[in-house]
């Protein structure tokens, strides 16, 4: 997957999954404390969190693997700085990627935009839930608080994950600092 991948592609998502591993056990944290004053769908309204290097990495490449690659090493990452969930959350980083991936891969690597965005975002969280439905014990729960709890991910994978994706995509290509990728060749073509 990665044998057509220039170097410094490998680098920036290298980079990428780094610094969202560090963003994504503060964000445990942050999940722990509001759990402890709501309860478990607490962690749902910033689930979209655990979904962002998908989406800015496969945005900035725009090859085919990025968002799953992005997403296992970012949760790698995670792992070996400290999250508690231990070598299972690689499995979570690749639930997750490979819904955000599905997204992308339904426009065969085509599509760049705000509505693909918003899609991943959607399709990870649903991903994800699936998963923590069928480990995490979600079946214990009432039936009306799991869709309320799926409700709750999928517009937090959307707004957060889609539209902030997008929001750090677009900061980060304002910088300049993007110009030698996928994505300033093809924001340079549409503007010709």
């Amino acid at each position: 997957m990665l044998a057509k991948w220039k170097l410094k592609e490998v680098v920036l998502m290298s980079l990428l999954a780094v610094v969202f591993g560090i963003i994504y056990l503060v964000f445990v944290h942050i999940g722990n404390i509001w759990s402890s004053l709501i309860g478990p769908i607490a962690y749902e309204w910033i689930f979209g969190v655990w979904f962002l290097v998908s989406i800015v990495a496969m945005a900035i490449i725009r090859k085919p693997g990025a968002a799953l690659i992005s997403e296992v090493m970012a949760a790698t990452i995670e792992v070996l700085i400290g999250n508690a969930l231990g070598p299972r959350l690689i499995l979570v980083g690749l639930v997750q990627g490979l819904g955000a991936e599905a997204a992308f891969a339904a426009t065969r690597y085509r599509r760049f935009d705000l509505p693909v965005y918003i899609l991943a975002g959607v399709l990870a969280a649903i991903f994800s839930f699936v998963y923590g439905y069928l480990l995490g014990g979600f079946a214990a729960l009432s039936p009306w608080y799991v869709l309320l709890m799926l409700g709750i991910r999928i517009l937090s994978g959307a707004v957060i994950a889609g539209y902030g994706g997008h929001l750090i995509v677009n900061g980060l290509y304002a910088t300049g600092s993007l110009r030698g990728y996928a994505i300033a060749r093809q924001k340079r073509d549409a503007r010709a």
